[in-house]
């Protein structure tokens, strides 16, 4: 059975292929209980290993890259350049970050998801790319301002020349901050209703984005709520004991 998988182009680089998976399809029924049903890739959220195995090994074979690259992402501000793949995709990553890079072709960068903004980037050449897992933790601290000026300094690229995608996350509507005066602050003012007190955190990463350098046109976004929309993602919001999807971004041999 395979995974129900949303792809993503950006417009003129041939050779970059993303894709956001839903928790839709699985290797087998998770023996972990419904929580965990569909195609769950964490081990680390109490999930049946040998199910969150069988589900890595169908995606990597019905989306075709040749490695997996992973991180154990801690919601802190660390993007790793040149990533390099574990051993084994069945290995649990050790490498504590938020996002990653590589300019190797077939090395699929994954950026592990349930409710937070996986943030997909690539250099318009087609030659380097980049994962980041923005959760509000990352907005706050400017996790996404921070790893694009790496990323642009380790490759010699400017930000003008690369291209985003934020993928399905929490959307406007359920982002409900009810400590906003401590959790984020008067700063932030902005992107908080205050009748619903939610954050538009799409709308942040944006921002952050082309404050970052990037051009507003190259921005894009996959705009489903994974905390509305539960039957086709995890969210963690809605759920605590639940699974993980992935996003993935690689460059085709």
């Amino acid at each position: 059975m395979a995974v129900t998988i949303i792809p993503f182009r950006f417009p003129g680089i041939e050779n970059v292929r993303c894709a956001f998976q839903t928790r839709l399809g699985s290797a087998a029924n998770s023996p972990a209980g419904q929580e965990y049903d569909g195609s769950n890739i964490s081990y680390d959220v109490g999930d049946d290993a040998a199910h969150v195995t069988a589900n890595r090994h169908m995606l990597q074979k019905q989306l075709g890259f040749d490695r997996w690259v992973e991180l154990k992402q801690v919601h802190g501000d660390v993007l790793v350049l040149d990533s390099q793949p574990s051993s084994s995709i069945d290995q649990r990553p050790v490498t504590e970050a938020d996002g990653h890079s590589t300019a190797k072709a077939g090395d699929a960068l994954i950026i592990k998801t349930a409710d937070c903004q996986p943030i997909l980037i690539a250099h318009e050449s087609g030659k380097y790319i980049a994962g980041l897992h923005a959760g509000w933790r990352g907005n706050r601290i400017g996790f996404i301002q921070n790893a694009v000026a790496r990323f642009c300094a380790h490759y010699n690229v400017k930000p003008q020349e690369l291209m985003a995608v934020r993928g399905p996350s929490l959307g406007p509507a359920a982002s409900q901050f009810v400590n906003f005066d401590t959790e984020w602050g008067p700063a932030w003012q902005t992107w908080f209703d205050d009748k619903t007190m939610t954050m538009d955190l799409w709308s942040l990463t944006r921002h952050q984005l082309q404050e970052a350098g990037l051009q507003p046109h190259r921005i894009f976004g996959i705009d489903l709520c994974t905390w509305s929309l539960n039957e086709t993602f995890f969210s963690y919001r809605r759920v605590k004991a639940s699974g993980r999807q992935a996003a993935f971004i690689w460059i085709e041999r």
